[in-house]
This record gives C-alpha cells, structure tokens and sequence, in this order.
C-alpha cells in the first residue's frame, strides 16, 4: 500500500527542492552555458531520449560535455576522444547535470529515484530489474550515494528496486544530503580505467554505464 508521501508528497518535495536549487544554481548555469559554448560551441544543451516512469520516453537535458564529431546519443568508443577538458571538469563536479532540474518540475523525474538510462537497455532487463521503472527516475538515486559509477550493473539495479519498495520522505532527506557530500569529494565519477562508462549488456556484472 502506498504511503501519502509516495502519491502526494513527493511530488510537492521534488517541486520545492527542484525550484530552490534552479533559483539558487542559476548564475552557476549561467557561468556553465558560457564554459559549454566556448569548448563544444552550440547547442549549449544535450538532449536525449530516456524512458521515464513505465518506460514512457521523455527527453532528457543536460549541458555538453562532448564534441559533435558523432551523435553523442549512441555511444561508441570514440566517447573518450570526444569528452572535452572541460566536460571532465563539469561532470566531475556534476554540474552538466544542473538542467536536469528542468526535467523535475517539468514532471518527467523525481529528485531522488532510479537514474534515467538509455532506452535500447529496456530489452536487456530482467522482470525484476524493470521495476525500476515503477517509479519517475530521480537526479539522484540510492546507487548515486553508494558509490555511483563506481557500483557494478548488477547491485546498481538492486539498489534501485530497494528504493522502489522502500519510497519515503526521511530516506529521500537522507540521499539528497549524501549526493551533496559525494558531490563535494567528487568520488565515483568514472571507472578507474576510463573517462566514460561503457553501456550496460544483459547479463554485465562490470560497471557499465553511459552518462
């Protein structure tokens, strides 16, 4: 049985919290937009298409972090190659992730969820693992705090189902002050052999994951 929280609440918190942190991040946007136009040039914004809550595509923004040589929508193995000095600074710090706050008022993510991935993996999941998509995919997520990319496919969708049982407001609290503090020691950006990750594959039990 569903809490208040998880019919009413949380919809109210993402709101409050996603226009806070948009009013109080926007000189940072701001100064960011002109980092991305000066390094990869325009569009200033990377859009791609995500499967939101029940798989229900929605698009997805974030800020450029890579050039346009090849679609950055389909990663290949030339990502590294295209990853420009700037964009491993902003994702290091997260900050090519600030528009996705956008996403959250619009109402196609939650603050605190499963992480939106991309949409040729819905195949790929297991029964258990799509019910990470019972719920609006998050900014953040229980994954994100335990280590982010840094976490193996397999426990990363464990932990996202977790949190899909166990929805509440003092668990959302308690990841979003955790992202902050990983935010801050910018720890599990990448793997430690690599500037991107590589896509998950059915069965993958290495950290896979593209942006």
């Amino acid at each position: 049985m569903s809490t208040f929280y998880q019919r009413r609440g949380k919809r109210v918190f993402d709101v409050l919290v996603a226009a806070t942190a948009l009013a109080a991040t926007a000189p940072i946007q701001v100064l960011v937009a002109g980092v991305v136009w000066k390094s990869v040039g325009r569009p200033i914004l990377f859009r791609q298409s995500r499967p939101g809550i029940h798989g229900k595509p929605f698009t997805l923004m974030k800020f450029r972090t890579m050039h346009e040589n090849s679609s950055e929508s389909e990663p290949g193995i030339d990502d590294e190659l295209r990853l420009t000095r700037a964009g491993r600074w902003l994702r290091s710090w997260s900050l090519d992730e600030l528009p996705e706050l956008i996403n959250v008022l619009r109402g196609d993510m939650s603050v605190v969820g499963p992480r939106p991935l991309l949409p040729e993996y819905l195949p790929r999941y297991s029964s258990e693992q799509m019910r990470r998509h019972e719920i609006m995919p998050g900014l953040t997520g229980l994954a994100q705090v335990k280590g982010r990319n840094l976490v193996p496919w397999e426990q990363r969708f464990i932990d996202d189902v977790w949190y899909v049982d166990h929805v509440s407001f003092q668990l959302d609290a308690a990841i979003i002050l955790k992202t902050v503090a990983a935010v801050f020691k910018r720890q599990g950006v990448t793997p430690a052999d690599s500037a991107v990750m590589r896509p998950f594959s059915e069965g993958d039990e290495q950290v896979r994951h593209q942006q």
